[in-house]
């Protein structure tokens, strides 16, 4: 028994009810990018992409591959852990901390005496490319690591190699989530940024960035798989979004391709085995490389490229998997904001009854889905397994 679920992160499919509350009120990630740069994406059109709202210039399929509709997020916040977290029946009532006007100085003191660092640069509210070119020299002139943030709720800290050695970025980042960004500022994720390059060429080592996220406040889908005697493997950044909690085994990458690469061995590995398996893959460059940075053709050519390989992805389901094409929230690159957006995301299940899905009232209905596969009980929401 086989169940995959793909995660593509920031592939939002148009504004939810809530949107006016949070940043971009006329988001629309895949509506816009599809009218914008009109990607072919056969294969995602095959299996129901169209059939779910119209997204011209794609048709709806007349007889769609898979089962197909949107779900909603119940969770308060926009963020990548608390997506994940609804997606593993974990519903937040309460969203995590946000600094929309960076953060307050005594948190940032804290982390200065916590860390034992020099002291920090105060990057504010930013994007990471934007943040390194504007303090990097600095950085680097004075040691200091920079600490900024975003909409999200994430503390990140930025160091160049050469000042700062990854162990102890590492080191500094573990310190800030266990004894710096607790109590009412327990934010989802600290994130540990490294880069590298020279004045006016920095670049980020996105492969080696490490998050920190906070341990999970009750059982998830993976957790109640493993009880179940189902072996669960991360793909991507998932295990860093539950801080490891519930995986057998987590595979890091350093980009969709990697990240499509490795769920295709997972994919096998369990095939071969015969062992029960869940894999979870996060595909981070939508998002990442080009949500956050507003590069709407960027982001079109990754979708081309995820279509392109879906038909491997397929081949190595074998009868009786199942496919779950999800995203986490939307990331509109087409919006003047960077930040992440309130949306509704897609919904593909392959590998079963086809047809309509409509409108899930909560994310946690992928968990149940997945749980209602291997028979694993205690999980949250309504399963999509029989449409």
């Amino acid at each position: 028994m086989l169940f995959v679920t793909i995660v593509l992160d920031g592939v939002g499919i148009g504004a939810a009810p809530d949107a006016h509350l949070y940043v971009e009120r006329d988001c629309d990630t895949l509506g816009h990018v599809l009218a914008a740069e009109q990607p072919h994406l056969p294969n995602l059109e095959a299996l129901g992409l169209g059939n779910i709202r119209p997204l011209p210039p794609m048709a709806a399929a007349s007889a769609a591959a898979a089962a197909y509709g949107k779900m909603q997020e119940v969770s308060a916040g926009m963020d990548s852990t608390t997506g994940h977290w609804e997606l593993a029946g974990l519903t937040l009532e309460r969203a995590f901390p946000t600094y929309l006007e960076g953060f307050p100085q005594d948190l940032l003191d804290r982390f200065v005496a916590a860390s034992g660092v020099p002291g920090a640069l105060d990057g504010g509210v930013a994007s990471g490319t934007e943040v390194i070119a504007r303090l990097g020299d600095e950085h680097r002139a004075t040691g200091k690591p920079i600490v900024y943030t975003s909409a999200d709720s994430v503390f990140q800290i930025a160091a160049h190699t050469d000042v700062i050695p990854l162990d102890d970025l590492y080191r500094m980042s573990d310190i800030a989530r266990r004894e710096v960004c607790v109590g009412e500022h327990a934010v989802g994720r600290v994130i540990a940024r490294p880069f590298t390059g020279e004045s006016g060429a920095y670049t980020r080592l996105s492969a080696k960035r490490k998050d920190y996220a906070l341990v999970p406040f009750a059982p998830t889908l993976q957790d109640r798989l493993r009880e179940a005697g189902v072996r669960t493997v991360a793909v991507g950044k998932i295990g860093d979004l539950f801080a490891g909690v519930g995986f057998d085994e987590s595979v890091k990458t350093a980009s969709n391709a990697e990240g499509v690469e490795k769920t295709i061995a997972a994919m096998r590995k369990a095939v071969d085995s015969g062992t029960p398996t869940f894999v979870w893959t996060n595909l981070v460059d939508f998002d990442q490389e080009y949500g956050h940075r507003n590069d709407a053709p960027g982001f079109a050519r990754a979708l081309e490229a995820f279509d392109a390989a879906l038909p491997q992805i397929l081949a190595a389901l074998p009868d009786g998997g199942r496919l779950f094409i999800t995203a986490d929230h939307g990331n509109d690159p087409t919006t003047p904001g960077t930040d992440h957006n309130r949306e509704y995301v897609p919904a593909l299940l392959y590998g079963g009854p086809a047809g309509d899905l409509g409108l899930r009232s909560t994310f946690a209905d992928h968990a149940a889905t997945v749980a209602d596969f291997f028979g694993a009980p205690g999980v949250s929401g309504t399963s999509m397994l029989n449409g």
